[in-house]
């Protein structure tokens, strides 16, 4: 067990979800599949373009009013011109000012739309995956995927977009702009761009791996600390807190580092283009200087060259922190999208109908299954459960007696064979209208965060406070939750902290009894319940269960005396069944059971 704790989870997970790391920097097809969830805000976005267009024209107004200003007003002593100017150069910047007050403003409510709808997506998703997914994959990981990776996501789809349409058009500009006040003075600024384009590519080559390493190592980190904190119980029982704090460490720090490796090249890369951005501010004071110098130029065109300078970079930087973001988004893409692909193993037929009432016959017909398809779990397995019986399950760990029990609530489906209900294949009727009519009390109790009576109306909110007060007197659970701080509206508190486990089991039984299905499986349900309320939940049961199909899993044996039917089952096959005198009569499986638990273990049971 604290082998499982202490490795599985995170690098189990990532076994599936690790993404290529030689992959490409940009992927179109991974862009393509997520553009979908930017559609139904497409008039927002067109808004935000409009906007980052006006933005863009504003930038590239503004300089050249200082060239007007200094070459025809200042140069030509007309102060009214020169007034006329700075009001065109104020309302330059005003619109400015608003335009891109107005695109930040459409990309962020679009952004946080999208995040919500891409999150909505994937949780409807996980829900439809089947137990066998989430068994094999931490909640950690997952939690990952759903917000980190569609938080980096969702800044390249909402903003990294447009700011990409806005920062190319204000560089398309500014180059024509340049060319067209003076081509010499514009080329000989251009002499950089080769050095940036290079400087750009080692730039692009080393990143495209250091951005899905980051993702991975945080999926590891919120993985491992998922698991570590669910499992706390049992690390501190074993005294394994050294060894997790290590793990953890070693974790955080790999995660540390692939960011530190990742924003250490942007911290190389931009300064580099500050710095050839100052170089071709040196060039454009110096030749532009000669030029005035020779009367080759006018001041006001370099002082407009100058500020168009300063806007030439500035996309440039941006382009690269857009670049920064595409990494990380393509990256979480690609383990969003093999999450979304993954195909749900148990689906409705198209043609599936909806079931009605059930009588509750359950049958097995040649049954196969396996978890793993190298090792099979049930065998031909051939049995029937009477419509209102109580049959019981018993058997050694790992016999297949809960395997039974997930076909039944068709958490899985059989590899061969099939799984009747009243005479009806479950796979060809939906899973809601089956499972809403059936109810499971797991061994270890799960309550959700609410009070109380929330979870006690889990499965049928709709339910009477006077039904779920007379369900829980019926099995002796209505007395300990009046003793609650606030009775039935007690808050229960993360991991149900404030409830003991016999507590919350039996708020679990009530839970299942209340929904009033007509099949229910107890799995162990009574394991972790001291022997006097057993026996009072024992005798509950007998008079709850009358009419319902019971499926009942136990070790405990004293828990299935007075069972219709027991079904022992051993390596996958059912090896005897009757009931528990007849069982107990005869040599078996059973009878071993039954006296290695209530007689001497050391003594071999009785012949009959």
């Amino acid at each position: 067990m604290i082998g499982s704790t202490g490795s599985m989870g995170p690098r189990r997970a990532l076994d599936g979800f690790a993404g290529d790391e030689d992959g490409r920097a940009f992927d179109p097809k991974t862009v393509r599949r997520l553009l979908p969830f930017l559609r139904p805000f497409r008039g927002r976005m067109l808004a935000a373009v409009a906007m980052t267009v006006g933005t863009t024209g504003f930038s590239l107004l503004a300089p050249y009013l200082l060239k007007i200003a200094i070459d025809r007003d200042i140069g030509g002593g007309n102060l009214p011109g020169l007034a006329q100017t700075c009001m065109l150069l104020i309302a330059a910047y005003g619109g400015l000012f608003l335009c891109d007050m107005g695109s930040r403003y459409q990309l962020s409510w679009v952004g946080q739309r999208v995040l919500a709808s891409l999150r909505d997506r994937l949780f409807v998703h996980l829900q439809m995956l089947h137990l066998g997914y989430h068994d094999r994959h931490t909640v950690g990981v997952t939690v990952s995927r759903v917000i980190n990776d569609v938080g980096v996501i969702n800044d390249l789809m909402s903003q990294g977009l447009v700011t990409l349409v806005g920062d190319s058009l204000l560089l398309a500009g500014t180059i024509v702009i340049m060319l067209s006040l003076d081509a010499s003075l514009a080329l000989l600024c251009f002499t950089v761009i080769p050095i940036m384009l290079l400087a750009t590519r080692l730039f692009a080559l080393r990143a495209k791996s250091a951005f899905r390493k980051t993702r991975k190592s945080v999926a590891s980190v919120v993985g491992d600390l998922a698991e570590d904190i669910s499992g706390m119980r049992v690390i501190q029982a074993f005294a394994r807190e050294p060894q997790s704090r290590e793990r953890f460490d070693r974790l955080n720090q790999d995660n540390r580092n692939a960011n530190i490796r990742a924003v250490s090249l942007s911290f190389t890369f931009l300064p580099s283009v500050d710095f050839l951005g100052v170089v071709a501010t040196a060039i454009v004071l110096l030749a532009g200087g000669i030029h005035v110098a020779h009367h080759a130029v006018t001041l006001g065109i370099v002082v407009a060259f100058l500020s168009y300078v300063g806007q030439f970079f500035q996309p440039i930087r941006e382009l690269s922190q857009i670049y920064n973001t595409a990494q990380s988004a393509m990256a979480g893409g690609e383990q969003i999208l093999a999450l979304l692909d993954t195909e749900p193993q148990l689906k409705d037929p198209e043609d599936g109908r909806t079931i009605g009432p059930v009588r509750g016959e359950i049958e097995f017909v040649h049954v196969g299954f396996s978890y793993q398809k190298t090792v099979e779990i049930l065998h031909d397995v051939s049995i029937r459960f009477p419509a209102g019986s109580t049959t019981a399950l018993v058997g050694p760990t790992g016999a297949g007696k809960s395997s039974i029990a997930n076909l039944i609530a068709r958490f899985y489906d059989p590899d061969t064979g099939a799984v009747l209900v009243d005479g009806i294949d479950i796979r060809t009727i939906t899973a809601e209208s089956y499972r809403s009519q059936i109810a499971v009390v797991p061994q270890d109790p799960f309550l959700f965060a609410g009070t109380v009576l929330d979870n006690l109306r889990f499965g049928l909110p709709t339910a009477p406070v006077k039904e779920v007060e007379e369900a829980c007197r019926k099995i002796n659970a209505d007395s300990f939750i009046r003793r609650l701080p606030a009775g039935y509206q007690t808050l229960v508190q993360e991991g149900s902290a404030n409830l003991s486990i016999g507590q919350r089991q039996l708020i679990c039984i009530a839970r299942a009894i209340i929904g009033n299905p007509r099949i229910i499986i107890f799995d162990e349900a009574t394991a972790n319940i001291d022997t006097t309320t057993e026996m009072i939940i024992q005798h509950a049961l007998e008079v709850l269960l009358a009419g319902r199909t019971a499926l009942v899993i136990a070790h405990r044996l004293s828990t299935v005396r007075t069972a219709d039917r027991i079904l022992v089952v051993n390596s996958g096959t059912i090896v005897q069944e009757g009931t528990h005198g007849e069982l107990l009569a005869r040599d078996g499986l059973y009878r071993n059971l039954y006296y290695t638990q209530f007689l001497n273990p050391t003594q071999p049971p009785p012949k009959s």
